[in-house]
Formats: structure tokens, C-alpha cells, sequence
């Protein structure tokens, strides 16, 4: 995912990857686990609907007062706490 830095640059890569200031529909667990990155979800962007496959840990609720809320926080601390 990619995060600060020259701002055209990041405009650019904006249209095809996953940004850390996006907001995401969840879909989906993938069908795979990987060992660095951990649970992975099958995701789409709300601005464009482009879809992608993003760690779990990475994500967090904009609800706070959504039941899933405590649930991410959770497993990314675990996941943190535990890499």
C-alpha cells in the first residue's frame, strides 16, 4: 500500500493501488493466508469499486459503534503483538 511522499507521484499510483486514506467495502475472507501479512479479505474501494485483496490487520472500522469495530481492532493488535 503506498503512504506519503510527492504527492503527483502518489495521485498517480492512486488509480491503481490500494491507499492507506481509501475507504473499503469488505467482500470477502480470500482464499488464502499469507505468513507475512496474515488474513487477507477480498475488498473493493468505495470511490471507483475497484477491487482488491488487502491484510486484515490493515484495516480498521469507521463505525466505532459497529459490532465489527472491536472485532479488526482486535486481530490487528493481536496480529501486531504476535508477528
Amino acid at each position: 500500500m503506498i503512504g506519503p511522499g510527492d504527492q503527483k507521484e502518489y495521485e498517480r499510483l492512486k488509480k491503481t493501488k490500494p491507499s492507506y486514506t481509501d475507504k473499503y467495502d469488505m467482500l470477502s475472507l480470500a482464499d488464502e493466508v499469507d505468513g507475512w501479512m496474515g488474513i487477507l479479505v477480498n475488498a473493493k474501494r468505495v470511490s471507483d469499486k475497484k477491487k482488491f485483496t488487502l491484510p486484515l490487520a490493515e484495516l480498521e472500522a469507521t463505525d466505532e459503534r459497529s459490532k465489527n469495530y472491536q472485532w479488526l481492532d482486535d486481530y490487528s493488535v493481536w496480529f501486531v503483538n504476535n508477528k
